[in-house]
């Protein structure tokens, strides 16, 4: 399942984010990479662990965590401490599929990858290239979205970052160990969870079937949530 999740972050809140990382030194995106990534990974990344990724990090968790879309989409266990990459100059990323365990380099988090997470922090309009493209059953999807938004879709997917031909692309990226590990079932819930919400505002939230239809949500996670 794919998702776009709008305003994760205000306009107010990317700028000030924006102002601490741009400020900060940069190294070569490969820092972070495996093998297989190595070799299709050209851009900037701000180095793990550093003042200013630690400062945006926690801001962008604490937005998380307020995201009622979000917690209903990814039902997370764990959230990866966010990193934060920049293309430019032609800079891309290549076919590739994320690792499928990621661990911090204090050794202080490591999780599942079962979702990836891209929060857009240029405005599309500022630059030319820097798709990220998806592939899926369904085919490629293109997505370019405006600051502060965020594309949520399953870790195992093949994915890539077009060539950035003009201006610069700043994001932050990370991953998410779900207490649903199927995204088959994820996806089920969310479609639930969302039914749920929508009766609710119909019929009310103490009406009996909601009731029932809210246990049946609740028994389902219990039956398949890890955690």
């Amino acid at each position: 399942m794919m998702l776009h999740i709008p305003e994760v972050l205000t306009k107010a809140q990317v700028a000030e984010l924006r102002q601490a990382i741009d400020a900060a030194p940069w190294v070569d995106g490969n820092a972070t990479s495996g093998t297989q990534s190595a070799l299709a990974k050209r851009n900037a990344q701000l180095p793990e662990g550093s003042q200013a990724a630690q400062f945006a990090g926690e801001k962008i968790l604490d937005a998380l965590s307020r995201s009622p879309l979000f917690v209903t989409a990814a039902l997370p266990q764990t959230v990866f401490p966010p990193l934060f990459n920049r293309y430019g100059g032609g800079q891309t990323f290549a076919t590739h599929v994320d690792n499928s365990i990621r661990q911090s380099r204090d050794g202080a988090v490591r999780i599942r990858s079962d979702l990836s997470a891209t929060l857009f922090l240029t405005e599309p309009e500022d630059y030319d290239g820097g798709e990220l493209l998806v592939e899926d059953t369904y085919g490629v999807h293109e997505v370019k979205l405006p600051a502060g938004d965020l594309i949520l879709y399953p870790a195992s997917s093949l994915h890539q970052v077009t060539p950035v031909t003009r201006g610069a692309r700043t994001s932050s990226f990370f991953w998410i160990q779900s207490m649903i590990r199927d995204d088959a079932r994820r996806a089920l819930l969310f479609q639930m969870d969302i039914a749920i919400q929508q009766l609710s505002l119909k019929v009310g939230a103490g009406a009996p079937e909601l009731v029932s239809l809210t246990g049946t949500y609740h028994n389902l996670l219990r039956m398949w949530a890890e955690v």
